[in-house]
């Protein structure tokens, strides 16, 4: 980010942080409500996003030296607040990530298997690209079919056989 940019950004944040006073000041919401916008300002200010904060210790892969890996990796964990929550949820989101993938794989193959076994309508059985006798031969349909199949192996293995990165 540039300096300018940065100017403008924080210039917006004092101007949307004026309007949020001066809409409280008017007294349209009540006490309660006041105080939850006043948690969620706090919230936001002191947290940082779970990515965030376990993305700093990915730079430590590129260090050689045991002595400064060990400085930096002391020095990132005094500053980025990390806890079990916060990783577990971490692990648990990645793994919830690797199921959507891992299912969406499996119905990809079921799909473009029915799509090969099931008889086709004629409106697709008419662009025959290999015949195998005058009524049978490999249709776009069955190619099509056979890409969505290998788009749904691709995306079971990449998956399943990714390289733990945590």
């Amino acid at each position: 980010m540039d300096n300018k940019q940065i100017v403008d950004e924080v210039a917006l944040l004092e101007m949307k942080a004026d309007e949020l006073v001066a809409l409280l000041q008017k007294g349209i919401v009540g006490k309660d409500k006041t105080r939850a916008i006043q948690e969620r300002v706090y919230h936001a200010l002191d947290n940082e996003t779970v990515p965030q904060a376990i993305g700093a210790f990915t730079e430590l892969d590129a260090v050689d030296d045991r002595l400064e890996l060990l400085n930096e990796f002391e020095f990132l964990l005094s500053h980025h607040k990390l806890d079990s929550a916060t990783t577990s949820t971490y692990l648990s989101q990645e793994r919830l990530k690797k199921g959507v993938i891992v299912a969406i794989g499996i119905i990809m193959i079921t799909l473009g298997m029915a799509m090969i076994i099931m008889p086709a309508p004629p409106y697709f059985e008419m662009f025959t690209i290999f015949h195998f006798n005058q009524n049978d031969g490999v249709t776009l349909m069955d190619l099509i079919a056979l890409l969505i199949v290998f788009t749904g192996v691709y995306l079971f293995l990449s998956s399943v056989l990714k390289k733990q990165s945590v």
